[in-house]
């Protein structure tokens, strides 16, 4: 958490305030936050221009004039916001930016992160070509067919959450939409991939589609501290079917849905509902 949608939301919901700024004065207050020397992360940002604001799998990505690219993966509780008027930095307050409007008028950016797990960094182009995690991202979900969907599946022997979940296979899913799409596709969690017909794979495929558009339209899940680019909660949680929901009642059938550990996560999934 966050996952796609919510990086998307937060993503979309910056771009207003960020797209056409500058960077002019870079705090770094904690180095925990960044994945590279505080002195050349500032240096490489400072006087550079946002060009857009965008997403790749779960990373929040900003493009930067002389094609450099901000990452920054939130992984469990970062958030990277523009504050209100009267907040200031707190003790999780890891990066403070400054930023300034085509206008002249210069605005905050902060990065916060609780549990200090997420971290940013500044590429050249070239640096990320060859960023193994960026350059071994699978393909976007929203952008797959089916058929691209069975062709990753194919020959997979693990069970076929744990192969959702990896970030080389499809990028950008997490527990919970992993959950959601296999109730919606009527596919137990623990089914083999390998195993599973073009039928079932095709509406696996509609399934994350459909649960990935429904949770963009709600900006997002926010089960704990998730909040977008201007610190509104997202709605999506309302609409779970599954996830967070064990020994309740399926909304289809009413068995109670059963909690199990695949890839060491908490899944729940509905055994009448659900097959192998």
């Amino acid at each position: 958490m966050p996952e796609l949608p919510e990086v998307e939301t937060i993503a979309r919901t910056l771009a207003g305030d960020l797209e056409g700024a500058v960077f002019e004065n870079i705090e770094v207050r904690h180095i925990c936050a960044l994945e590279q020397p505080p002195e050349g992360f500032a240096k490489r940002l400072r006087g550079r221009r946002i060009l857009s604001v965008g997403r790749r799998g779960k990373l929040l990505l900003l493009l930067l004039d002389g094609g450099y690219l901000f990452a920054c993966h939130l992984r469990m509780t970062g958030r990277l916001y523009v504050p209100q008027p009267d907040d200031t930095p707190d003790n999780h307050t890891h990066l403070v930016f400054t930023l300034r409007r085509p206008d002249g008028r210069t605005f905050p950016l902060f990065y916060r992160d609780v549990r200090k797990f997420g971290a940013c960094r500044v590429h050249t182009p070239e640096e990320l070509a060859c960023w193994p995690f960026y350059a071994t991202l699978g393909p976007e979900p929203l952008a797959m067919s089916a058929a691209d969907l069975a062709a990753r599946l194919a020959n997979k022997r693990g069970r076929i959450k744990a192969v959702l979940l990896d970030q080389k296979v499809v990028a950008g899913l997490g527990n919970i939409y992993v959950d959601e799409a296999l109730f919606r596709a009527g596919i137990r969690p623990d089914a083999i991939p390998a195993s599973l017909s073009r039928k079932r794979v095709a509406r696996l495929h509609n399934a994350i589609q459909e649960v990935l558009q429904e949770a963009i339209a709600g900006c997002g899940s926010s089960i704990r501290d998730y909040v977008d680019g201007r610190g509104n909660a997202g709605s999506f949680q309302n609409s779970f079917r599954v996830y967070g929901r064990a020994g309740q009642p399926c909304t289809v059938c009413n068995t109670p849905l059963v909690k199990a550990t695949i890839a060491g996560r908490t899944t729940v999934y509905c055994p009448h509902c659900q097959q192998k």
